[in-house]
This record gives structure tokens, C-alpha cells and sequence, in this order.
């Protein structure tokens, strides 16, 4: 233990004196460094990620240059210290190496990230919203929030999320964990007509919460969704978050009719005007009874997805993930604790937050109990579920993988008001499965194998 902490310390100290060094003048420290890094990597074991980075480092017109030095001109700079030192030492390098560790020793998934939603309940009533499924009474105790986040740090997990319901419906609690796990990031998806003033200033001082703010497009598609008014009240939030030097992002959930709006050009230089740092998206999901399918995108509009925001990242300074179609860089999918894992309202603890069953709840299991069981354990021996990585979902992609481990683990639905049979989340994902199929077919091969697009343009 007294090595580990040794270890663990260093590490931290040694970054702490980067970030110390960087803050000085960022433009003239960042190539130092990676001369530095250059210099002792001996053994050549980070080659193609220094040559990205010199790469964005000598050219200032590129985009990753530029979204890189933002850090330092939007950002209050404690705020941006405190995230460095808990997302690059906490939750990369210690958390990491406590991870591999507990990994090996109980032969389970150990994640990265936990998903927690505070709350079922929620200011909106959004179109399509899984989470409106619960209802709107649940709640978790700070307590038991706080046993949660106690036990992820001892496996290694540094990193929480929340969501609901509208998880600012209990900002006060959110902040208070963020005061007991100053060694934490926080991050919530939240719809944001709750962020003002007070609550940037409470951000400030805590300085380890990022919010994710949903949005839908522009203000006609947002409206459309989450109600009249919503997209003025979260422009307004980012205006705020703006003013205060604080860091967010924005969170995005593509359906068959706000496509094009929520990927074109300018919706993104939009948002990047307004500070955001990052653009999370993701792909509608078929969930609950009252689900509906005729949302979920075409294969066509989805691959123009794949298209649009593989292109952001050479062109556009802000972060965009695809949760649905950047499997290749996660190596498949990343539920069931082996990148991350949902906890609901009712304490149920669930594979992901889009897969409602459980066999685990954190009122009678520990968090390692809820990862070495059935469930979760088949989700630790199926991963991954398609080696096409554009197939990564069990549920989405290969429904009857997620249909076999529920009957399987004798997974029982979640859903409080409408639990839904997995057969019939079946027959609404198969069809879009096999439509997807062959679009995803074409693009893994053609992205991997050469004569797949040769074949194609003769």
C-alpha cells in the first residue's frame, strides 16, 4: 500500500509541475515539453500520439491548436488547474493503474466512469426521454451517493456523471458531493434552464463540475422537443457559463427529424462561439413502451452522422464524440462497467443508461457485488459484441445478445411505471438492426480494408 501511494504521489507531483510549467505560457511551454517527451520515450511506446501532437503544435490554424489553447484564454484558471490534475492524474494515471488492478485480482469489469441520476424528476418533459420512464418521485440520498463515489475511488474511479430526470433538480447535493470528492470530476447532462448565477458561482468555487447542456439544434428544433422557451433559457445558462470563465459542453440526441439541424456547420460554429468545449452525441434509442421507433435515424442519415462529425474533428475547434459510432476508439461498447455503468434513481444498477434491467441494487449490493454478477458478468465475457465497431450495442445493433443475457441473468426490467418485456425491445431493434447492417458493413470495410472501396467504385 505504502508503494502504491508512493507511486501514485509522484506521478501526481510530476504532472502538478507540468501544469505549473504550461501555465506560464502555454504557446512556448507545450513544444518544450513534447521535445521533452520525445526525448524519454526510450522505448518509443507513444509514437503516433507525438506525432499527432506535433502535428497540431505546428500549425496555430489548426483546429486541435486552437481548442487547446482556449483552455487558457476562456478558462478561470483555477478551475482549469483543478481539472487537469483530477482528469489527467485522478482519473487517467491513478485511476487507470487502480483499475487494471482490481481488473485482475476480481476477474470483472472495473469502470472508468459511473452514471448516477440524483433524481427522476425534471423541470421538462422531453419528446422521446428514457429517463421520463421512472416517473418523477425517485431520488437517491446524498448518502448514498456519497457510498457510491467512496467505493468507485478504492477500484479507481475518479470520474461521475449525472443524469436523470434533471439532475439540477438537486444541485445542492450535486455541489456537496463535489466539496466531498475535491479529488473527483463531476460532470452532469442537464438541460441547463436551471444554471444561473449563483449556481456559476458555486461551480467556481468547487471547481471540479462541468455541465453538459442538451440541446436539440436550433431554437425551433429544441423547442419543438423540450418545450417553448427552453432554448432561450439555455442560451442564457451559456451566456452565464461563459461569462464566468467555466468550462461546458453540449449533449446532443440525434433522432430521424433534428439530424440536419443538430450536425449542420452552423449549429456547430454556433456553439463554439458560445464556449462550448465539447459536443457529445447520441444516436436515439428505442427505450421504454411508450418509445418511438419512427425517431430512430435511417441508415443514410446515419452515416451522414459518421461523415459530419469525423469531419468536426479536422475542422472545428471543440471536442466531438459520437457515442454511438466511435466504437473503433473504445475498442466496442463501453457498458457494463467496462468503461462505465448506470445507477438510477431507484438504485438499481444497470449495465448503461439506455438498457433498463438489473439483478444489482445498491441498497443490497456493494458495487463490486453489482459488477461480478450475472449481468454484468455476461457483459464482461460477451464485450465485444460485434467485431464490426460501427455494430458496437448489444441492444441497438444486436439485440439478441442483450435478449439472451437479461433471460440469462434473470435481469428483471427497471422501468417503475411500464417495466417493458426484453422481447419487446427486441422486435423494436431488430428491424433497424438488420437495416443498419449492410450501411455498416460498407464503412467498416471500406475503412479498413482497401479493396471494399475498390469493389464498391467499380
Amino acid at each position: 500500500m505504502a508503494e502504491k501511494n508512493m507511486k501514485e504521489n509522484l506521478q501526481s507531483f510530476a504532472v502538478k509541475q507540468v501544469l505549473h510549467y504550461l501555465d506560464e505560457n502555454p504557446e512556448k511551454s507545450l513544444p518544450k515539453l513534447l521535445d521533452w517527451a520525445d526525448k524519454f520515450d526510450k522505448d518509443n511506446t507513444l509514437p503516433s500520439q507525438r506525432r499527432v501532437f506535433h502535428k497540431i503544435l505546428e500549425n496555430p490554424d489548426n483546429n486541435w491548436y486552437k481548442l487547446i489553447m482556449s483552455l487558457w484564454t476562456d478558462l478561470d484558471p483555477e478551475v482549469r488547474k483543478t481539472f487537469f490534475e483530477n482528469f489527467l492524474v485522478n482519473t487517467s494515471l491513478i485511476g487507470f493503474g487502480r483499475q487494471e488492478k482490481a481488473m485482475a485480482q476480481y476477474n470483472c469489469n472495473i469502470p472508468w466512469a459511473i452514471l448516477m441520476d440524483p433524481t427522476s424528476a425534471c423541470n421538462l418533459h422531453c419528446t422521446g426521454c428514457w429517463a421520463a420512464e421512472y416517473g418523477n418521485k425517485l431520488n437517491m440520498s446524498l448518502e448514498t451517493m456519497d457510498n457510491i463515489i467512496q467505493q468507485g475511488k478504492e477500484l479507481g474511479t475518479f470520474m461521475y456523471i449525472f443524469s436523470g430526470g434533471e439532475p439540477m433538480v438537486r444541485k445542492d447535493d450535486i455541489i456537496r458531493l463535489c466539496e466531498l470528492h475535491p479529488d473527483c470530476m463531476f460532470l452532469a447532462f442537464t438541460n441547463g434552464t436551471l444554471i444561473d448565477g449563483k449556481f456559476a458561482q458555486e461551480m467556481l468555487r468547487v471547481k471540479n463540475f462541468v455541465p453538459a447542456i442538451s440541446v436539440e439544434g436550433f431554437e425551433e428544433a429544441t423547442d419543438s422537443r423540450r418545450g417553448q422557451g427552453t432554448y432561450q433559457a439555455v442560451m442564457k445558462a451559456m451566456q452565464v457559463l461563459k461569462e464566468h470563465k467555466l468550462p461546458f459542453g453540449i449533449s446532443c440526441c440525434y433522432t430521424s427529424q433534428n439530424l440536419d439541424s443538430i450536425s449542420s456547420e452552423a449549429f456547430i460554429d454556433d456553439m463554439v462561439a458560445r464556449g462550448a468545449k465539447f459536443a457529445w452525441y447520441f444516436h436515439y434509442m428505442p427505450v421504454g413502451n411508450d418509445a418511438v421507433p419512427e425517431l430512430l435515424p435511417t441508415p443514410e442519415q446515419r452515416e451522414k452522422m459518421v461523415e459530419r462529425i469525423r469531419g468536426f474533428r479536422e475542422t472545428k475547434p471543440i471536442f466531438a464524440l459520437d457515442f454511438q459510432n466511435d466504437g473503433e476508439f473504445v475498442k466496442g461498447c463501453i457498458a457494463g462497467g467496462r468503461r462505465y455503468l448506470h445507477i438510477n434513481a431507484n438504485g438499481d444498477m444497470e449495465p448503461c443508461a439506455f438498457i433498463h434491467y438489473s439483478d444489482s441494487s445498491v441498497y443490497d449490493k456493494t458495487l463490486l457485488e453489482a459488477l461480478q454478477s450475472p449481468l454484468f458478468m455476461a457483459y464482461h465475457d460477451g464485450q465485444p459484441f460485434n467485431d464490426n465497431m460501427l455494430r458496437p450495442c448489444p441492444m441497438l445493433e444486436n439485440p439478441e445478445k442483450l435478449r439472451d443475457m437479461v433471460k440469462k441473468s434473470g435481469a428483471k426490467s427497471t422501468d417503475m411505471q411500464s417495466p417493458e418485456d426484453v422481447d419487446n425491445l427486441y422486435g423494436k431493434c431488430k428491424p433497424y438492426a438488420d437495416n443498419w447492417t449492410p450501411t455498416a458493413d460498407r464503412l467498416w470495410g471500406c475503412s479498413h480494408n482497401c479493396a471494399a472501396c475498390s469493389k464498391k467504385e467499380g
